[in-house]
């Protein structure tokens, strides 16, 4: 029985896949690199001077131009998921306080009547106890 719980403790605990890939990365790990031509078209303007004015002619010209790149992917890790969705739930969470003391702000301020009706009927109940001796 305890052989069965150490292998069920030892497939919970394992590496990361990026710790693999730095593993082998330094062990001689060639990462593929792909590359992709991409045509940058640009249009130019040359002065020419045509019968005392001056006109611009367009000129058109394309390079190629040579993008490389590592195609490689590594999968993020249940920790890095988790540290990603909190920042999010917390930037969401954060706005919604700042909006709540925006909105609270802009408001117009209301006088308490409760607390008014409340020190009026206590005054006029002294008054009417004060006179009544």
């Amino acid at each position: 029985m305890r052989i069965y719980s150490l292998i069920f403790v030892l497939t919970l605990f394992s590496c990361s896949s990026n710790y693999h890939y730095q593993k082998a990365l330094k062990k001689g790990l060639k990462p593929i690199i792909s590359s992709d031509t991409i045509r940058v078209a640009t249009i130019d303007s040359i002065p020419v001077i045509y019968r005392d004015s001056i006109i611009y002619e367009r000129y058109f010209s394309s390079k190629d131009t040579v993008i490389r790149y590592e195609n490689v992917y590594v999968p993020k890790t249940r920790l890095e998921i988790r540290t990603e969705y909190k920042i999010q739930r917390d930037t969401i969470r954060l706005t919604r306080v700042v909006e709540k003391a925006r909105a609270k702000a802009s408001a117009p301020k209301s006088i308490n009547w409760t607390l008014i009706i409340i020190v009026l009927g206590l005054s006029l109940g002294v008054l009417f106890y004060i006179k009544s001796k």
